[in-house]
This record gives structure tokens, sequence and C-alpha cells, in this order.
């Protein structure tokens, strides 16, 4: 069996969906704690919202999809989706970061903050195949 076909109830499978449900429980977290202001530098400048709500939502976002990540495996596929759609939406963010020469988290060159980037595309590979969200998703039927 190999990793690509793996079923969705596989051990990998299983581990990696976890796996990102916990990041994202922490990630949340720290929204709302101790890397709140981190977060800001992540709200692009013409975002027409204030910086704060917006990192306050998001990490309630973020603690709800982890949540549902670790413990509703029966709503996977759906999960799934929703959690890679999450990922993309918040993908302006870190390219603002990049553009707009923020430092945060440690990004403190526009060479880290461009590396960031391609990260992004593997959180959401994480989790479509995590959830097997892609390879299960609904599909229409053709027309008969």
């Amino acid at each position: 069996m190999s990793l690509l076909s793996a079923p969705p109830t596989s051990r990998p499978r299983t581990l990696a969906r976890i796996g990102l449900g916990l990041v994202l429980l922490f990630a949340g977290t720290s929204h709302l704690t101790f890397a709140r202001e981190d977060f800001t530098a992540q709200v692009p400048d013409w975002f027409p919202v204030d910086d704060d709500p917006v990192v306050l939502v998001s990490g309630i976002v973020e603690l709800t999809l982890g949540a549902a990540l670790v413990a509703w495996a029966r709503g996977r596929v759906g999960v799934g989706l929703v959690v890679a759609a999450f990922f993309v939406a918040i993908f302006p963010g870190n390219i603002a970061q990049w553009a707009e020469h923020k430092d945060a988290f440690g990004l403190d060159t526009d060479t880290k903050r461009f590396v960031r980037l391609f990260f992004q595309p593997v959180l959401v590979l994480w989790a479509l195949w995590g959830t097997a969200a892609w390879r299960d998703r609904p599909r229409r039927q053709p027309p008969r």
C-alpha cells in the first residue's frame, strides 16, 4: 500500500490529520495569547478591518478547525476541504508580510519571508492528504 492510496483511517493519514489539528490548536491559542502581536504583521495594510479583530477571529477559526480535525473523523472530507480553503484564504497575509517587509516570528529578512511562502502549499496538501478529502470529495455525476 502506498501513502497515496492509503485508506482514510490508515495510521499515517490519521496521524497527519490529528497532527495538523494539534498544530492548528496551538496556532489558534497563540493568536489569542502570546503571539497576538506577531500575527498582526500578517494582516495586510490594505485589509479593511482593524488588525486585532482579524487576529482574534482567525485564532477562533483555527481553534475550531483544529478541534474538528482531532475529534471529528466522520466529517473528515468536509473538514479537510474547509481547512485547505482556510490555508488558501490566509495566504494573502503571508504575501503581505513579505511585500510589506514586516518582521514577525523571527522572519526578519525578505528572504526568510519569501521562503516561508512555499510552506503554505504544504499545509494545503497536508489538510487534503491527512483527511483524504481530495480523494473522497463528492463528485458530480455525468448526465445520463
